[in-house]
């Protein structure tokens, strides 16, 4: 395969079109599909389905673009590192998150723990590059080295990756700010009973305590709604959907109007953390974000507790070891309308 291979099926991916794809590329149509080509017939499957002028990606396709886009963006990063060393700059920072860490703590600590400070605290990187994924795709990264630090949500069992602290801080509660339990200094959790309740998706990591806290209260929601992102689930208290129950990184460090977050009466924990490749030391800036990121989680979150990286195998043995199974039907038992976001 060629480079120029994998870039004009990444345009036509991207743009929708040949032609948009050989505007972005400077190339013209003949050429670009000369190369998309090529490409099919070397490995030996077609990535477009074609009617007429129109092209759409086919399920291959989209399987394939998901390494390509991985494979582009590391190619970008070297051409941007020789760039650096060409001009005798400081190398830039790769940085890998989850969505609810990179919205909600890593702007805090990259401003150096205040929202009106200028300085980006990391030490000596020039250049920031920030890629929001899941936790799965955040330790995938670290560990293929497309990005040199990672912030995930814990605890995570993957060999090859370094715990660097283990952060802990209690679920919250967003409701709007005209609903009745908005005067409450804490929600009980018993008050969700009745209602819409718009919660984690993911079953396997905070989902399940947080159903394992309905079960323990007492809670029968009206209806469901599940999102694997906490700003989705923001945005639908915001719209009146119903009252959100979620980690409290994203509900404080990305406020909204009309919301309004309060702590609850059930001590349902979400533990968060740094990691960074075992293989490869860390640089003076990574070093300089790991500790820069705790004390913006101190700032940001009042009942936030650090704990060390030997705390990790407990943490796991205790989330997923024999009573991982115990609650795993309770959460899914409620005979409720349920909606995915």
């Amino acid at each position: 395969m060629e480079i120029r291979q994998l870039e004009a099926f990444a345009a036509v991916m991207t743009s929708g079109s040949v032609t948009a794809a050989g505007r972005l590329l400077g190339r013209s149509q003949p050429a670009i599909t000369r190369l998309i080509q090529e490409l099919e017939s070397e490995i030996g499957f077609a990535l477009f389905a074609r009617s007429g002028p129109r092209v759409s990606p086919t399920e291959r396709g989209f399987l394939l673009y998901e390494e390509v886009e991985h494979a582009l963006v590391g190619l970008q990063q070297i051409r941007a590192r020789a760039a650096e060393i060409a001009r005798e700059e400081n190398r830039s920072l790769q940085i890998a998150a989850t969505p609810a860490l990179a919205a909600g703590l890593l702007p805090l600590a990259l401003a150096g723990n205040r929202p009106d400070h200028a300085t980006v605290g990391t030490g000596t990187a020039s250049h920031i590059h920030i890629n929001s994924a899941s936790p799965e795709k955040v330790v995938h990264s670290v560990l293929t080295g497309a990005a040199e630090i990672g912030l995930t949500s814990l605890p995570l069992e993957h060999r090859g990756v370094t715990v660097h602290w283990i952060g802990q801080a209690a679920c919250v509660a967003a409701v709007r700010a005209d609903d009745q339990l908005a005067a409450l200094a804490t929600i009980p959790l018993s008050a969700c009973s009745g209602r819409r309740i718009v919660t984690m998706q993911n079953p396997y990591r905070l989902r399940r305590r947080l159903d394992e806290a309905f079960a323990r209260a007492g809670v029968e929601p009206a209806a469901l709604i599940d999102t694997n992102s906490s700003l989705n689930a923001l945005t639908a208290v915001r719209a009146g959907l119903g009252v959100a129950v979620l980690e409290p990184v994203t509900a404080r460090g990305v406020p909204l109007a009309d919301i309004v977050v309060r702590p609850i009466d059930a001590d349902i924990p979400f533990y968060f953390g740094v990691i960074t490749p075992q293989t490869r030391p860390a640089s003076a800036a990574v070093l300089a974000l790991i500790d820069t990121l705790a004390t913006a989680a101190r700032h940001l979150l009042p009942d936030f507790t650090q704990r060390g990286p030997e705390q990790h195998g407990a943490l796991l043995q205790a989330l997923y070891g024999d009573a991982a199974a115990t609650q795993a039907a309770n959460g899914a038992s409620h005979d409720t309308e349920h909606i995915d976001l």
